[in-house]
């Protein structure tokens, strides 16, 4: 059985700058006075856990801040730790290093430090060689001192103060709004944020605007569910059927799926909500590993690292691939080899349900490896390529050609399910008309929605109701500073309220 993530976890934020990365499962941030706010300031802070508990009142945002804060997330100093508990009693650890803390200017980028991560091989693939892992944040402030709302976006390193820049822009719209009345109708609010024609015109929704609408967005979900005292996932499953279609988006996707087709999908899912909560508080999410794979990392170390995964519980393993056909080739059999081998797992070891691994191309012991390109190579070249590690038997490739290429993903697909190898992609896709031309086109096995490069919960919300529609498992991308923190969140929020299925899914840790 794969490690599963503990939502206990998510019940308290320790402080420092992992703290900023799970403001949206925060349930501790309360209003303090009964004076009417709106919202203030958007800043990056370092949270800490509240003093007051007063009852919440509205309020309106006053001002905001921006920072680009580095941080060195493969380094172990000093490092907060959150832990994820496991079946076996045992705890997966993801690390993250605060670096600086420079002042809380309107608008600040921190100084990048070259720790060139390709030098001991952390996070290496074939394209993104060279990274820098960052994070352009913003805090959202309130006339009350204690309800804040914090975002942000994942970056790699330069770019990263133009980032912040855009999203002071796009945060400034919401300079001196009633809260509870942005809260009232969140797919109203995020049209607002997007209803900027200046802005819009250097997107419209892709690139920089919306890395910067998902920051922002995000932020006034926190705030939103810091106001109701509730973790993110839980505030959004509590929601009727209802109010989660007001939460959502439906503008230029009402070809694939209507507000009504979403209410009526929501409503059959709705009475068994609650047991769905139950279990997986009970057993938790199940969850793969990719960080025994990156790109530059040695046979031995490999090896070493798959081991261990598999000694944590893991049957999910997913390695990078693209840059050199034989090393590829290599690495893939030698993990296929160690996580075929009975002699590698625990005395009384179990594999994973028949129901969890269909169409996976799992092995003997119910593992189940995959594959990840990011975007090097062309159609023709991925197909050729892929059929060439097949003897690996992966689940799947990951964005084997350009982001945007709808029918050559299509074409992909097609070429390789004779070979009962999927493919999957959604790491870059800008919005969520990509992601329905990913359906529509039957494009993709698996949809791997991002918290941070789709423009925040409120798009993702409704990019997991046309995968439901379309019956594709969602496996969010989480590779990155935050991610992780995000995407169990919305894992929880399509089980728990959308697909109601766990089965298939898998979320990266």
């Amino acid at each position: 059985m794969d490690p599963t993530l503990d939502l206990s976890a998510f019940s308290l934020i320790p402080p420092g700058f992992n703290s900023l990365l799970l403001t949206l499962v925060a349930i501790s941030s309360f209003v303090s006075d009964g004076v009417p706010s709106p919202i203030q300031l958007i800043t990056l802070a370092v949270l800490r856990p509240p003093s007051s508990t007063a009852a919440a009142q509205s309020h309106r945002v006053r001002r905001l801040t921006t920072q680009g804060s580095f941080n060195p997330a493969f380094q172990d100093i000093t490092s907060d730790v959150v832990s994820f508990g496991l079946p076996n009693g045992d705890s997966h650890v993801m690390r993250t290093t605060p670096y600086a803390s420079p002042s809380p200017n309107d608008h600040h980028a921190v100084d990048h430090f070259f720790r060139d991560s390709c030098l001991t091989g952390d996070g290496s693939d074939a394209m993104n060689f060279d990274c820098d892992y960052s994070a352009a944040t913003v805090v959202l402030h309130t006339d009350s001192p204690t309800l804040q709302g914090h975002g942000m976006t994942f970056t790699i390193g330069r770019g990263t103060d133009i980032v912040c820049l855009t999203i002071k822009e796009v945060a400034n719209r919401l300079i001196g709004k009633d809260i509870e009345m942005l809260f009232e109708d969140m797919g109203k609010t995020w049209d607002f944020l997007m209803a900027d024609p200046q802005l819009r015109w250097i997107g419209p929704e892709k690139g920089i605007i919306h890395l910067a609408t998902a920051a922002v967005d995000n932020a006034i979900w926190d705030m939103f569910a810091r106001s109701r005292k509730k973790p993110l996932w839980k505030l959004v499953s509590d929601m009727t059927p209802e109010e989660f279609v007001r939460s959502a988006t439906f503008r230029y996707i009402t070809d694939a799926i209507t507000k009504d087709e979403a209410l009526a999908m929501l409503k059959e899912k709705a009475s068994g909500k609650a047991e769905r909560e139950k279990l997986v508080r009970e057993v938790g999410y199940p969850a793969y590993i990719t960080s025994a794979g990156w790109l530059r990392y040695d046979d031995e170390k490999v090896a070493r690292l798959v081991r261990e995964a598999i000694a944590s519980g893991f049957t999910h393993f997913k390695m990078k691939v693209g840059a050199n056909f034989e090393d590829d080739r290599r690495r893939a059999n030698l993990i296929r080899s160690i996580i075929d081998d009975p002699k590698s797992f625990p005395h009384g070891y179990s594999p994973p349900s028949a129901a969890t691994l269909e169409g996976k191309n799992a092995g003997p012991m119910g593992c189940v490896l995959m594959m990840d390109a990011n975007q090097v190579w062309d159609v023709d070249e991925a197909i050729k390529y892929t059929r060439g590690l097949a003897s690996a038997k992966p689940w799947f490739i990951e964005e084997p050609t350009a982001p945007d290429d709808i029918l050559g993903h299509a074409a992909i697909r097609k070429a390789l399910k004779p070979d009962g190898i999927g493919v999957a992609t959604g790491e870059h896709a800008h919005n969520r008309m990509t992601f329905k031309q990913l359906l529509q086109a039957e494009a993709i096995d698996v949809c791997q929605i991002d918290s941070c490069r789709l423009a925040g919960v409120t798009e993702i919300l409704s990019v997991l109701l046309m995968a439901a529609k379309f019956g594709i498992p969602v496996c969010p991308h989480a590779g990155g500073v935050g991610l992780c923190e995000h995407a169990l969140h919305l894992s929880l929020i399509d089980y728990i309220v959308v697909s109601g299925s766990m089965e298939r899914n898998v979320l990266e840790v």
